[in-house]
């Protein structure tokens, strides 16, 4: 395996290091929120402590739930006074002194059981008429720094909790005249509310509750504790965590040093982007050479990270999953190979992982479905059927997002996410055209753009099949012998077989003179067109065919990649029939350059495969015997004859690479010319 050092151009690091400022710049600038956790599962880090007041935020299913339930009513807010409670056990203590033990006992038990519930008054909460009716069966409670809604029925009006301390001493103590003991010992007196009406929470709750839900339901103060370490992740808890979650990523800045911030900024951008240039370079490390594909990808990568990065900042993360990130792959395709598609997609998608809530199941989701689309459209990539793509990808994604909610790695309103999932597979496909701009913008030559040309009903090559039928024939054939090597050393088989059906394109202007059209276009006198002409006049005819197809290629604007194809079948071979002919008439072999091609060596191995495959195509005609040892010194013949006269020293072909082409040509040569069955004539009765 041939070894590629790392390039030592400076120039070629440039694009990197602005692609780091990029990174740099475009980086969140607040700190998030990196704990992972889940309902039903234990909290595997330590005790977390709200740092700072924050608002409860209600849940998706509850707020669609009182959407569905909302009405004028205005739910009241308490708040829980330990101030009251305390008091009122100590009076009732002290009011006991001198009866029983077993008495002041159970008074007091019974006292600081329906406290723990919550006593309100008996009076009916009055509010102005634009805040609404109060609601007769909700109460919020503000205790322990938790606002929580609970039924009217499980706290106690001051007359209830009065009767329940009765019912309770009776209970214990029958014999005893229990409302002459209360009213002279005062105790009644002393039970009085300790849940004490907060007006102006409720006024402000109740703002809202003609026509708009409150995304909130109370508030946390700081230094709660939220959840311990250890401790099981309930509904509740998981609720706390959201909305800490929300109002940390929202508000809080990095407590880092300004310098040391951006200093980290940039050394993470720096990592990201060095994973970029080390993926290109083991993926193909001759990339950097070829500019125009180099700095598209380096676009790619950037086009790539800048939604991931514009989610990071913004609130609304419900917006994440329109993201068409699987176009991307769809971009890379286009030019280039598995290796590099799979390679450059994998790197694009890692600030999508690190910047962007729920990254790790969003980065898994658009990977997954990125090498769906990569599959998909290899077959489904004309005209309606790129939205069988599309809907592929859409199926994709919704089986791997409902996987990831199950686990409660995800969470939203289940339908939006899913109509967001679906515009985005579609924008994924609907973005593809783009892909024409870009290849004229990087000067890229796109599979689409090939497999166009390719076609044989192109008016050029349809012009071609009308005016040189035999020529166009040949070109399909080197077509397909040209598509069988190119498998077996993994060339780019979509550029050779475009460059097989143009590279004889200047044989249009003068057709005859290739022995190919010959019997077709006979002369009227049945006269061969290289008759009467000299050795130098028909090799200065034949040659101009690549120059004269060059001419054609700049007149129809076919892309370079194919005009080299055009410079490069003939490389500088001479027209060996006509100089061997000039030479036994006894012309001068000085006079070599006359007979010899204007083009230039191939260098890629695609130019390679095609110039053996033109010579072997055009001479295999020639050959008498189609045995198995015949086609494999054929071949070996063709291809040590291009070795011998300097065509491949220019080319990065490897021997072992030439070793694979020889192979495949003879197996294809082979079935080619495979033996028929000579088919008996029918014998007539007499």
């Amino acid at each position: 395996m041939k070894k590629y050092p790392l390039p030592t151009r400076f120039q070629t690091y440039i694009p990197y290091l602005i692609i780091v400022v990029f990174l740099a710049l475009m980086m969140p600038k607040s700190a998030r929120f990196e704990y992972d956790y889940r309902k039903g599962s234990p909290w595997k880090y330590e005790a977390l402590v709200a740092d700072f007041d924050f608002p409860l935020y209600k849940t998706d299913t509850q707020i669609k739930e009182e959407l569905s339930n909302s009405s004028s009513s205005v739910i009241p807010y308490y708040k829980f006074s330990d101030e009251v409670t305390a008091g009122a056990l100590k009076a009732v203590d002290a009011a006991l002194q001198h009866n029983g033990e077993q008495l002041r006992g159970t008074v007091v038990s019974s006292v600081r059981n329906f406290y723990n519930h919550g006593v309100i008054s008996d009076e009916n909460i009055k509010l102005d008429r634009k805040f609404g009716v109060v609601s007769e069966d909700l109460v919020y409670i503000q205790k322990e720094k938790r606002a929580v809604k609970y039924p009217l029925s499980e706290v106690y009006k001051v007359s209830d909790a009065r009767q329940k301390l009765k019912n309770d001493i009776v209970a214990r103590f029958p014999s005893a005249n229990v409302d002459s003991l209360l009213r002279y010992s005062g105790v009644l007196d002393a039970i009085v509310p300790n849940l004490i009406f907060d007006r102006a929470t409720t006024e402000m709750a109740g703002s809202g509750a003609k026509g708009e839900i409150s995304p909130t339901q109370g508030f946390v103060s700081a230094g709660t504790l939220i959840v311990s370490e250890g401790e099981m992740v309930t509904s509740e808890i998981q609720q706390m965590i959201d909305s800490y979650k929300k109002e940390y990523d929202a508000n809080m800045g990095s407590e880092s040093p300004v310098l040391v911030s951006l200093l980290g900024d940039v050394f993470l951008s720096l990592i990201i982007v060095l994973i970029l240039f080390l993926s290109v370079f083991f993926a193909n490390p001759k990339m950097f050479d070829k500019k125009g594909e180099h700095y598209y990808i380096l676009f790619i990568f950037s086009l790539a990270s800048l939604p991931a990065m514009i989610m990071s900042r913004i609130e609304s993360s419900y917006l994440i999953f329109l993201m068409p990130m699987t176009i991307i792959a769809l971009y890379l395709q286009a030019f280039f190979r598995n290796r590099m598609i799979i390679s450059v997609y994998i790197v694009s998608l890692i600030p999508l992982l690190i910047f962007v809530p729920q990254g790790g199941p969003l980065f898994v989701m658009y990977l997954l479905a990125g090498l769906v689309a990569i599959a998909m459209f290899q077959t489904f990539n004309k005209g309606w059927m790129q939205f069988v793509t599309a809907m592929a990808v859409f199926l994709t994604l919704t089986l791997s997002y409902l996987a990831f909610r199950a686990t409660g790695a995800v969470n939203g309103i289940f339908g939006r996410d899913l109509l967001h999932l679906f515009i985005g597979s579609l924008l994924s496909v609907a973005a593809y055209p783009l892909i024409y701009l870009f290849e004229k913008v990087f000067g890229l030559l796109s599979i689409s753009r090939l497999d166009e040309l390719a076609d044989t009903n192109n008016p050029l090559l349809r012009e071609l099949e009308v005016k040189a039928p035999g020529t166009f024939q040949h070109s399909l054939q080197v077509m397909s012998m040209a598509d069988c090597a190119c498998r077996a050393v993994n060339a780019n088989a979509h550029l050779v077989r475009a460059g097989a059906l143009y590279h004889d394109i200047g044989k249009i202007g003068n057709p005859q003179c290739f022995i190919e059209n010959e019997s077709l276009l006979m002369k009227g006198d049945g006269a061969k067109y290289h008759t009467g002409l000299t050795p130098l006049q028909s090799a200065r005819h034949i040659i101009r065919h690549v120059t004269e197809g060059l001419e054609i290629a700049d007149a129809n604007h076919l892309p370079d990649a194919l005009k080299d194809f055009i410079a490069t079948h003939h490389g500088t071979n001479t027209v060996t029939y006509f100089y061997n002919i000039f030479i036994n008439e006894g012309g001068d072999p000085a006079r070599e350059g006359d007979f010899r091609y204007p083009g230039r060596k191939p260098v890629s191995k695609e130019q390679v495969i095609l110039m053996l495959c033109d010579s072997l195509e055009a001479a295999s005609r020639t050959l008498k015997e189609y045995t198995a040892e015949s086609f494999s010194n054929f071949v070996e013949s063709i291809v040590e004859s291009k070795i011998a006269a300097g065509q491949l020293s220019e080319s990065n072909i490897s021997i072992k690479e030439l070793g694979l082409i020889k192979v495949a040509l003879k197996s294809y040569l082979a079935q080619m010319y495979h033996e028929r069955v000579e088919y008996p004539d029918q014998k007539t009765d007499r």
